[in-house]
């Protein structure tokens, strides 16, 4: 095992999440917490096991409070299992059989033949004495060991404390399907380009026109909000008096896509643009468009905020960028583009 550099990224929620199973009684909730924390009830309404409660404040303490607890059976369960031949690597040393109804000596000593011990006996706790307990409640805890296990489907560590009512594995792999949309959702939405009215762009219209050759009418975007060495976040607002409205469509006004992209790549132009000292000499020219997806359409009274970030290096003057457009925090286009900045003097 080798300890990695890269900080560990987690899933932290603002919000309660929910998820209930009415049928089986099953239920769920995520509070927000600093760490990650686990409480888990189970109650199988007999008498053997009983309702029983476990809790896990600190995943440091997992291997000495929970990693032990075993599996556990109703010897029903078992007996079913045995009758259609399954179970076959079966051992009663992992496991704990409860027993809910009585049960004749004659059917014991079976049990102890096919498991190869010398006696099995019901305890007066309601378990065959195969093994001795390593908790009073270790059912609870063995729960609560597969509601952690399950919840790995996530795909990163969360931060919550999460309390569940008689959980398993087919409502455990369910709620944690929930939490890993409302995870992609929340990566989503800090992706999402955010400003107010207030704030202030790194270039303003002016700025831009000084770095890009276009002008109105097709100079698409008004300012740029952040830049890095990778990333470029730029904005548009969309009017009626935009001259494509005339015709695109008479009545009913809508963006062209083309245009939507257009001003994506005038965004992406900034940054490759910045990467020389005399960007008032070059132009750029497309390459390539891929993976373009229209998803709403762009209306007058939008305000659009493109996001772009570098695919790979710039090379040779060669810029492959990806990059997402959105209307407040919905997502309506999204392209990968290859594009090339060429000095004027290089065009014939």
């Amino acid at each position: 095992m080798e300890e990695q550099n890269a900080e560990r990224e987690y899933f932290e929620i603002t919000e309660n999440i929910t998820y209930k199973n009415a049928e089986e009684k099953v239920e769920f909730i995520a509070i927000p917490s600093d760490e990650f924390k686990i409480s888990v009830m189970i109650d199988y309404e007999n008498d053997v096991i009983g309702t029983q409660y476990a809790s896990l404040n600190k995943i440091e303490d997992f291997k000495e409070e929970i990693a032990q607890a075993r599996t556990f059976v109703f010897l029903h369960e078992l007996e079913y299992l045995l009758s259609n031949d399954l179970i076959k690597g079966g051992d009663l040393a992992n496991a704990i059989v409860y027993v809910k109804r009585d049960v004749k000596q004659e059917e014991l000593d079976r049990l102890a033949e096919v498991f190869n011990q010398p006696s099995i006996k019901v305890t007066d706790k309601g378990y065959l004495n195969h093994l001795e307990l390593f908790a009073s409640n270790e059912a609870a805890r063995h729960k609560l060991l597969d509601v952690i296990g399950d919840l790995a489907l996530i795909g990163k560590p969360i931060k919550a404390h999460i309390i569940a009512t008689r959980p398993g594995h087919k409502n455990n792999t369910a709620f944690a399907k929930q939490l890993k949309k409302k995870c992609i959702d929340v990566q989503k939405n800090k992706l999402t380009p955010q400003f107010s009215a207030d704030t202030k762009p790194l270039f303003d219209v002016n700025d831009i026109m000084e770095k890009l050759p276009h002008r109105p009418p097709f100079l698409l975007i008004d300012k740029i909000m952040e830049m890095s060495d990778t990333h470029v976040i730029g904005s548009k607002s969309v009017t009626m008096n935009e001259p494509f409205f005339v015709g695109h469509f008479p009545g009913n006004p809508v963006m062209p896509g083309v245009l939507q992209i257009e001003a994506m790549a005038q965004t992406g132009g900034i940054l490759v643009l910045s990467t020389v000292p005399d960007p008032e000499n070059y132009i750029t020219l497309f390459m390539k468009i891929d993976k373009v997806k229209f998803r709403s359409q762009v209306l007058p009274g939008d305000t659009l905020n493109f996001s772009l970030r570098l695919l790979s290096p710039i090379r040779r003057g060669l810029c492959h960028m990806g990059g997402v457009a959105y209307v407040g925090t919905k997502i309506v286009m999204e392209a990968e583009m290859l594009a090339q900045i060429v000095r004027k003097d290089k065009l014939n």
